[in-house]
């Protein structure tokens, strides 16, 4: 009898795409340079505190004139450090160590620190303000919200999350895992699809429900209910119809908390079955994943800000502010629910075929 061993898929640590190591160092470099420019001339830097809410945020704690050279330096350094994993051998421990503490404190402060509570309520804004803009609806200068402060955050925003999967892939070359999924051969029990459904429940529960308090608030207002604010105040909105913008906000956060629980549903695998043409399909993970990660990461950064100033809050506080005291947890909550339906939906890999 013939015995045929079906062999074991080989671990694949060949490294990222090519154009990821230069796109991130060029990243690096440019906002580097562009800060380095501004120690030069005193012209400042582009992650500089909002001045639109300049109480909010930790970067109000780094003074003007040290902003520009600190950036610099983080910035600049940071792109050497990346173009160092270009490489192909494997670094000494230390090295190796040294590189990814660097690299994620980097990514961390360029996704969270510098966004801090100014990108968040433009992403529950942005429906009303592109749908309304051909009717002068919200009454709003379009010139102050989508300024350079905004872009600047949204950039580094950008630039962390390009940075983190760079760290990402590069980590998971060194340690001689799959560079596209992870696995090296080691079962972990809390990463198995049984596993992740449990955890994951939990955390996706709980991340829908801080949405929706604060969702509650705003609504209550619409239906002339003074929670948490002042009967004089609460006319005021409605005389000039930014209660709507409150209860815009408010379906923006219903509709993320129901998103939030599709993660854990059916209906977040397969499109429901009243869904014209799209009924019964697989729903790309990606789909589900890129809003959540993106939510995950701006909720994180306005929750960062506001521990950072536990003033503003507790010095107003009411039910209308308590929720905010919410978003600390809500951003990792939410990042763990996108976590568990990546365990859960990722399947076999191409690159390995480990499964």
């Amino acid at each position: 009898m013939t015995v045929t061993a079906t062999p074991t898929p080989a671990r694949d640590t060949r490294g990222w795409p090519a154009w990821l190591v230069p796109l991130t160092a060029a990243w690096l470099g440019g906002w580097g340079a562009l800060a380095l420019l501004g120690t030069v001339t005193g012209a400042g830097y582009p992650f500089r505190a909002d001045r639109t809410y300049p109480e909010l945020g930790l970067l109000r704690l780094l003074p003007d004139r040290l902003g520009p050279p600190v950036f610099a330096a983080v910035l600049l350094t940071a792109a050497v450090a990346v173009l160092a994993m270009a490489g192909t051998g494997r670094p000494s421990r230390p090295l190796r160590a040294a590189l990814l503490g660097y690299g994620w404190a980097v990514a961390f402060a360029l996704a969270v620190v510098v966004p801090d509570t100014r990108v968040l309520p433009i992403l529950g804004y942005l429906p009303m303000l592109v749908l309304g803009a051909p009717f002068g609806w919200p009454p709003v200068d379009y010139s102050t919200v989508f300024d350079w402060a905004l872009l600047a955050k949204v950039a580094a925003l950008a630039g962390g999350v390009l940075l983190a999967v760079t760290l990402l892939a590069w980590g998971r070359r060194t340690a001689g895992a799959c560079v596209a999924c992870g696995r090296d051969g080691t079962d972990r029990a809390w990463t198995t699809p049984a596993a992740a459904a449990r955890w994951g429940r939990w955390a996706a529960w709980f991340a829908a429900a801080i949405p929706l308090c604060y969702a509650a608030t705003r609504f209550a207002w619409v239906l002339g209910i003074p929670l948490g604010i002042s009967s004089d105040f609460l006319d005021e909105l409605h005389e000039t119809g930014l209660v709507w913008a409150g209860a815009g906000l408010g379906a923006f956060a219903t509709v993320g908390a129901v998103l939030t629980v599709g993660l854990t549903r059916p209906w977040g695998e397969r499109f429901p079955r009243w869904m014209p043409r799209l009924a019964g399909r697989r729903v790309p993970p990606r789909l589900a994943l890129v809003p959540a990660i993106l939510v995950a990461l701006t909720v994180t950064g306005a929750g960062v800000a506001e521990l950072g100033n536990p003033g503003h809050l507790l010095g107003g506080f009411s039910s209308a502010t308590a929720p905010l005291l919410l978003w600390p947890l809500w951003g990792p909550a939410l990042g763990a629910a996108a976590l568990a339906y990546h365990l859960r939906r990722r399947g076999a890999c191409r690159r390995c075929g480990r499964d």
